[in-house]
């Protein structure tokens, strides 16, 4: 039971850790601009490779290493997609906000071209992952990896569609244009189905944490349910007025101030 709970603890610092890491990098290259971004992105390539490594390697091994280095093995790689993303280095082929005025299936596809070259990234590293650890008998980094996609893919349909909640504080300068492409109001119908599916996701990898025969697979699901539960979090977050921003903001530096025109610039 003491090995569950730790892995649980260890998935809610793995998530906030790279989360504020990711944030604060990207802060450091606003304040800096030009070709840090780039910089960025290439000099973390080695968090690309030790998570790629640790994929690969931990797939044929089930004891509690091979469980843990799975799990933070796939983290690693979603963290470098999304540090290429936040940065503007990969993004889409439209660097342009939104037009005012325009709905339905134009607004999906203006939308669609501002994220086209990261989603393609991210289902390319799924796909790597699946490919990696298929048929071997450690399947956590598919699994986390796999739950990290869909959330991501269910988080932006329904900034896209509406949410009444829209944290834009730590949206960095290169992708200030998807502010015009997020909509805040009334949730819609994929507000719903989004929390219905984690909430499955979360109770079936429970009802599996329970019915583990060894502790390793026990502590593969707690990585999993804890996993699944802040994506749960992350929805309801987008409803709730619970200041989320709290948790990074402290670690952060100030965003840089233009002292011509006295604005913030940056996260």
């Amino acid at each position: 039971m003491t090995s569950v709970w730790g892995a649980i603890l260890l998935a809610v610092l793995a998530w906030w850790f790279f989360t504020g890491a990711i944030l604060l990098v990207i802060r450091l290259a606003d304040r800096s601009g030009g070709a840090a971004y780039r910089r960025a992105v290439v000099l973390s390539v080695p968090l690309l490779a030790l998570g790629a490594a640790a994929v690969i390697v931990s797939a044929a091994d089930t004891s509690l290493t091979g469980i843990y280095a799975g799990f933070l093995g796939a983290l690693a790689v979603w963290g470098w997609i999304e540090m290429a993303f936040l940065t503007g280095v990969i993004t889409g082929p439209e660097p342009r906000p939104a037009l005012p005025g325009v709905t339905g299936q134009r607004r999906f596809w203006a939308a669609w071209q501002t994220l086209a070259h990261h989603e393609l990234l991210l289902l390319t590293g799924l796909l790597a992952v699946v490919v990696a650890v298929h048929g071997q008998p450690n399947t956590v980094a598919v699994w986390t990896y796999g739950i990290l996609f869909f959330a991501r893919i269910s988080a932006k349909l329904n900034l896209f569609f509406g949410v009444p909640r829209i944290n834009l504080e730590f949206i960095p300068g290169p992708l200030t244009h998807l502010k015009s492409h997020l909509r805040q109001g009334p949730i819609t119908m994929a507000f719903p189905i989004a929390i219905t599916a984690l909430s499955f996701a979360v109770a079936c990898f429970i009802e599996r944490l329970i019915s583990a025969p060894t502790e390793a697979q026990a502590v593969g699901f707690a990585l999993l349910t804890a996993l699944s539960a802040l994506a749960l979090l992350e929805h309801w977050l987008m409803v709730l007025p619970l200041p989320d921003a709290r948790l990074w903001r402290w670690m952060l530096p100030a965003a840089h101030t233009d002292p011509k025109t006295g604005r913030s610039h940056g996260l």
